[in-house]
């Protein structure tokens, strides 16, 4: 039976180094399942190119946000977060994308959501995805969120206006808990070789491994890791070593369901001492440009591009948590367990974190918030047409 593809208002927008589809809640499905089935169809999912959709054929052109006026006491609007699978027929939404986060303030204030307040808009999102606010600081002129300006990040060409993003109070987004462990450190015996880990949940939970212990330096962009002639077993005891996270989280029954079906938490990454090398574009990074080295797997142990937003929050909270593997590297490379101000070596660049910090009677101190400055940009807006 032919009939026309349905029409659904939406937005492409980047944001950091990512791009999603927004929607509004109001235009999507109520029914989860339903809603699931036309999001995977306006990006092509499944399928490696999603050439019938809007996909861009990985992880960080594979995002999706529904937005929403809020309800709840202080906050302006409600933001989920969803990772569209490019393989399979799934939109992950037990995590949360820290880049996305950074074009929820822009996209409410375009579209009538936020009262626009110039210069300076402050937004406050709830992510449904963590429980927990972040605040963004947008720029305004005219009723509208500024997009040009002379703030650039390693990863995306040019220069824009600056997006501030608070994660306010980002320790236990997953598991209620800073260490799911309860150890700053923690161990993993796998075919008779040990491997040490800190397994930190902040924004996202993430779980930092020292690249020594997989015979690689820490510093290998993208493509010279996937050249590696043993990257497919390094791969393979990662994905070991994160899996039995998303099992202590909850989040899978075992090994293989975790492989399967959360695939997207807990993050599993690599950090290292400062140390000179030659990011994807081609500029050479300095041991005295960073504090740290930092790699991020996403869906199917692929190392991303650049870093993620919510890693990074969680790298510059585990930096300031005594005893993790971060913090150890950090506190090398400043001289201190107070650290307001990270900055992560990544594939493509350079990434500053930056942490508010509540300091305690007894000398110790926690994160208020974790906070990053992104950029973001409409692309386009329109229509987009699904199957039914």
């Amino acid at each position: 039976m032919y009939r026309p593809n349905r029409k659904i208002p939406c937005v492409y927008m980047r944001g950091g180094t990512s791009k999603a589809v927004f929607f509004h809640d109001k235009d999507l499905p109520k029914d989860e399942n339903e809603r699931d089935r036309v999001i995977l169809s306006a990006f092509g999912s499944p399928d490696r190119r999603q050439i019938d959709g809007m996909g861009g054929a990985n992880t960080s052109t594979s995002k999706v946000a529904v937005i929403k006026k809020s309800g709840r006491p202080g906050m302006d609007v409600d933001y989920t977060f969803g990772q569209v699978d490019v393989n399979a027929p799934i939109v992950g939404k037990t995590m949360n994308c820290g880049n996305i986060s950074s074009a929820v303030g822009p996209f409410a204030i375009d579209e009538g959501l936020v009262e626009a307040v110039e210069p300076m808009t402050e937004v406050h999102i709830f992510n449904t995805n963590t429980g927990k606010e972040i605040i963004a600081q947008v720029p305004v002129k005219d009723g509208r969120a500024v997009t040009e300006g002379d703030f650039a990040i390693d990863g995306v060409p040019g220069t824009a206006a600056k997006v501030t993003l608070k994660f306010v109070a980002p320790q236990g987004a997953a598991s209620g808990k800073l260490l799911p462990t309860g150890h700053a450190r923690d161990t993993i015996e796998i075919e008779g070789k040990t491997y040490e880990y800190s397994f930190v949940d902040a924004a996202n939970p993430v779980i930092f491994v020292h690249p020594e212990d997989f015979g690689v330096k820490g510093t290998e962009i993208p493509s010279e890791f996937n050249a590696l002639p043993d990257c497919k077993e390094i791969c393979r005891i990662l994905e070991i070593i994160r899996g039995t996270g998303a099992v202590m989280l909850g989040f899978a029954k075992d090994l293989e369901d975790a492989r399967i079906n959360s695939q997207t938490l807990p993050k599993i990454a690599f950090i290292t001492r400062p140390t000179d090398y030659t990011s994807g574009s081609g500029k050479e990074i300095g041991s005295r440009d960073v504090d740290c080295v930092g790699r991020l797997f996403s869906v199917g142990m692929k190392m991303i591009d650049a870093y993620m937003g919510t890693g990074a929050i969680c790298t510059v909270t585990a930096a300031n948590t005594p005893g993790t593997i971060v913090n150890e590297i950090a506190r090398e490379s400043l001289g201190t367990d107070r650290i307001t101000h990270l900055r992560i070596g990544h594939p493509w660049g350079i990434m500053d974190a930056y942490a508010d910090l509540k300091e305690n009677e007894d000398g110790s101190h926690e994160v208020l918030s974790g906070n990053l400055d992104r950029t973001a940009r409409r692309i386009m807006d329109g229509n987009v047409y699904v199957r039914d």
